[in-house]
């Protein structure tokens, strides 16, 4: 197993366990970073014959997994599914452990959850955010901003984020999808006037990227190629409106935290978590559907993860003198 990655050496750490994916790992981080924590990184890797089975069915998880060493009360970050089963585990070990997402296991085999809304579990020891966690802090939209503001002076304005995920078995984000979402966003430039800049993910099929760059280019959109800087948080802290893909919660709750107005584009396919997760941004006035059309109103940033870890830092606290 590769070593622990200490990020910060000046604070109390927290040990995140995730599987070796960028998106848990960062609302891991952005929970740590938000609570004063210094995060430490251990990716797990299910060994042979692990790998094939759920986690929650693992009789031992922690030599599933292998290569864990922790010392007795280090707070655990633990994340999704294999976090789950390992980090209830180290619980039994001396070790408290916070959940982020639906462990799908008992609640009481952890000491906090973190969960949404459209995990639809409760418990006392559940602690709900409207938003999946992440790292989009004022601080960090501040300098983004400072940064790439001159990068994209170009543009026009308003000038609108286009934030592009992929395909992910609920929803379909081909070629003949990604023509016709280019097509409304290049009505949107001609009609409204708006500069556009576009950053595809790592989900983003390649078929994908060539139909929005050869669509929106011509047109004065930038659209990024995956060379050199990523500019995605540059590109929140610089929008006057975003414009996100329904695929991604992650996504749409960091576009949420900026101060912008927040337009969904709809994929074909189908999520329950993922439309109810929608349907409380939606009703909390932070999203609208985007419909081809640049939409403005009075909106601010939804942003609960500095309350969830100012909860979570006095829950453990309380744990700890009780």
């Amino acid at each position: 197993m590769p070593a622990l990655e200490k990020q910060v050496e000046s604070r109390e750490p927290a040990l995140i366990l995730s599987q070796p994916l960028a998106g848990l790992q960062a609302q891991a981080i952005g929970l740590a970073e938000r609570a004063g924590l210094a995060p430490m990184i251990q990716p797990l890797l299910a060994r042979r014959p692990w790998r094939w089975t759920p986690a929650a069915l693992w009789p031992a998880p922690l030599a599933a997994v292998g290569g864990i060493a922790v010392t007795s009360g280090t707070l655990v970050l633990s994340v999704g599914g294999m976090g789950a089963a390992v980090g209830a585990a180290l619980r039994r070990r001396g070790c408290p452990i916070v959940q982020i997402q639906n462990p799908r296991m008992r609640l009481d085999r952890f000491d906090l959850i973190v969960a949404n809304p459209h995990d639809e579990i409760a418990g006392p020891n559940v602690l709900i955010s409207r938003n999946a966690l992440h790292r989009i802090s004022p601080q960090r939209l501040a300098a983004a901003r400072e940064a790439w503001l001159p990068r994209f002076a170009h543009l026009p304005r308003p000038l609108v984020a286009v934030l592009v995920g992929g395909a992910n078995g609920r929803y379909r984000l081909d070629r003949e999808v990604a023509a016709a979402l280019a097509r409304q966003l290049a009505t949107m430039m001609r009609l409204d006037r708006v500069g556009v800049m576009l950053t595809p993910s790592r989900r983003t099929d390649a078929s994908a990227r060539a139909a929005f760059s050869q669509a929106l280019a011509p047109l004065g959109a930038w659209v990024w190629d995956l060379q050199g800087e990523n500019p995605y948080v540059g590109m929140l802290a610089c929008a006057d409106a975003i414009v996100v893909t329904t695929d991604s919660v992650s996504m749409i709750s960091e576009a949420a935290a900026t101060a912008v107005p927040v337009l969904v584009a709809a994929l074909p396919g189908r999520s329950r978590r993922i439309g109810l997760f929608v349907q409380t941004m939606r009703a909390a006035g932070r999203v609208r559907d985007f419909t081809g059309r640049l939409e403005h109103w009075q909106t601010g940033p939804l942003d609960d993860t500095l309350a969830v870890a100012q909860d979570m830092r006095r829950r453990l606290a309380m744990a700890e003198l009780g």
